[in-house]
């Protein structure tokens, strides 16, 4: 006769492995992969947390390598980009946004310092691209497509590489080593480049050349005129002419009192530039308000701790040797400046035009199927193809943002979409992921740790020289900034679930290869999702 046992006993002693508990659960966990939020503003398609990831642990070279995928000129990038992606950044919501262009900088200079180069293409495709423009979109397609395996030669009208990052960005902004060491990290990969070499036709340029696809990448250097009437005498120059002579040997003539008409980043940046030159008064002369003007904020602050002054609501009349005369606006309900028939009169030894600019579109006129309108032409925002078969264009030539950051954007887009097309394939799109709130993270786990700010040159040494105003981040302080990344929406191997589990139900894959789940032993009691801190758990619904 055998013995009765109470059922329990009859398990091995302090394990549920005979009792597969997966059996009660009525949801069950999930891994999930969001998209954070500063990837998804990132304008160049930059892997944002993929490369700060490879940072926090000190491995530059690697961050380097994953950031350099997307966008070529990480220190170039470091000084001049806007850094929406910052303003998008969970973090600050919890204290202040991770400094993702300071450590950007960092790599960038790294880079610079230890020679880390691009490696050439291992095959070669047989087909040649023309690229027009070595500003930022021409360099960006160059550099994806030379690593894609095409031949690829640039024409690029002016004497230097570097566009409107050059003609367009003072040296205080942006020192002129680190724009040519960049731009010849790209020759090196095998990209030819013909300075001095403006496309008249490039229709026939295509021909001769025997070229299979074109991208377009000319840069808005002809500055929009207003009517001011003016007297012989006085001294009316372009922004962009100041700032393309200031490459020169000749530095231009502006006088110890300037005036700037305009309220973009171009006048904030004659009106500094005027300063460095010696002008006792460098006064921007804007017809809105501080609120409404276009310039980022941050470098309007730069230039008024300068010494520049801003006339507000203002609006210029008519020049009359060494004399302006302004007048005052007000702003309708509409926000726009309604004159307001008061005047006054300014003395100035010269008056800049900072208007905006437009691009020289000449090049296009004989090509078939080209839609042009409002100063730029009409491209298939997916493909950036324009209406002729095998031209794409982008940058300044097409409607968008003017900016850096935007320019390097069109030109791998395109270069994506000008490799398919030499294939005649299409370039297959991958869904996007759900995107990674703030409210999915769990923030009790992080720490408290204020941003880094990045050191400034003293005043004195701003308004006497062109030395670069913004300094970078030391070693240590770019390892503690990324590290302040919150990993949002993507496991980054804290062991937490692993540690909470009741079940031992999380399963360790190994460094890099993250966890699973074993479902048999796991309740879906959600303790898992709670705890994640980046939010890369959810619970469904267990389907029966």
């Amino acid at each position: 006769m055998t013995m009765q046992k109470p059922f329990a006993i009859t398990l091995d002693p302090g394990s549920s492995l005979a009792n597969k508990t997966g059996t009660w659960r009525t949801e069950r966990p999930i891994y999930v992969d969001r998209l954070p939020p500063c990837n998804a503003q990132c304008p160049a398609g930059e892997d944002i947390q993929g490369w700060l990831f490879h940072a926090e642990s000190g491995a530059y070279e690697a961050a380097w390598k994953q950031l350099t995928r997307d966008n070529p000129f990480p220190a170039i990038m470091g000084r001049v980009c806007y850094h929406s992606c910052e303003g998008a950044c969970n973090r600050a919501k919890l204290d202040s946004a991770v400094g993702i262009n300071s450590v950007e900088r960092f790599l960038g200079d790294e880079a610079l310092k230890k020679g880390w180069a691009f490696e050439a293409p291992t095959q070669e495709s047989g087909k040649h691209v023309l690229v027009v423009g070595a500003g930022p979109s021409g360099m960006s397609a160059a550099y994806q497509l030379r690593r894609l395996g095409h031949k690829v030669t640039v024409f690029e009208a002016g004497p230097l590489m570097g566009g409107m990052m050059r003609f367009g960005i003072p040296k205080y902004r942006l020192p002129r080593e680190v724009l040519d060491a960049e731009m010849q990290r790209i020759q090196a990969m095998g990209v030819e480049v013909r300075l001095n070499t403006k496309v008249e036709d490039l229709d026939r340029t295509m021909k001769e050349g025997g070229f299979d696809a074109a991208f377009l990448a000319v840069g808005a250097h002809i500055a929009k005129r207003a009517f001011i009437p003016a007297k012989d005498s006085s001294h009316i120059l372009d922004a962009v002419a100041v700032l393309r002579s200031m490459e020169g040997q000749e530095q231009p003539m502006l006088g110890r009192r300037v005036v700037v008409y305009g309220g973009g980043n171009t006048a904030i940046d004659v009106a500094r530039t005027a300063k460095r030159l010696g002008a006792t008064e460098a006064i921007i002369v804007y017809r809105r308000t501080r609120e409404k003007m276009p310039a980022h904020d941050f470098e309007v602050e730069e230039a008024l701790q300068e010494g520049v002054m801003v006339k507000w609501l203002s609006t210029i009349k008519s020049a009359d040797e060494g004399a302006l005369q302004i007048e005052k606006m007000k702003l309708d309900e509409k926000g726009n400046p309604q004159p307001t028939g008061e005047f006054e009169t300014l003395e100035a030894d010269s008056l800049v035009l900072a208007l905006g600019q437009d691009v020289d579109l000449s090049l296009l006129n004989a090509v078939q199927g080209l839609e042009v309108k409002d100063g730029v032409v009409k491209v298939d925002p997916a493909t950036m193809m324009t209406g002729h078969p095998g031209i794409f264009a982008g940058g300044d030539m097409v409607p968008a943002d003017r900016n850096v950051t935007v320019a390097v954007g069109h030109g791998k887009k395109a270069a994506r979409h000008i490799d398919a097309w030499l294939r005649a394939a299409s370039v297959a799109t991958e869904a996007k992921h759900a995107s990674a709130t703030f409210e999915r993270l769990n923030p009790w786990y992080y720490s408290d740790a204020p941003k880094t700010m990045r050191p400034q040159l003293d005043i004195a040494r701003r308004t006497s020289s062109f030395d670069e105003v913004q300094g970078g981040l030391t070693e240590d302080n770019a390892l503690f900034e990324a590290r302040r990344c919150l990993s949002c929406g993507n496991c980054f191997e804290c062991d937490n679930c692993y540690g909470v589990c009741p079940d031992n139900a999380v399963i360790k894959l190994g460094p890099g290869k993250r966890f699973e789940f074993n479902y048999e032993y796991c309740k879906g009691c959600g303790v898992c999702a709670a705890e994640c801190p980046c939010g890369a758990i959810d619970m469904v619904a267990e389907q029966v």
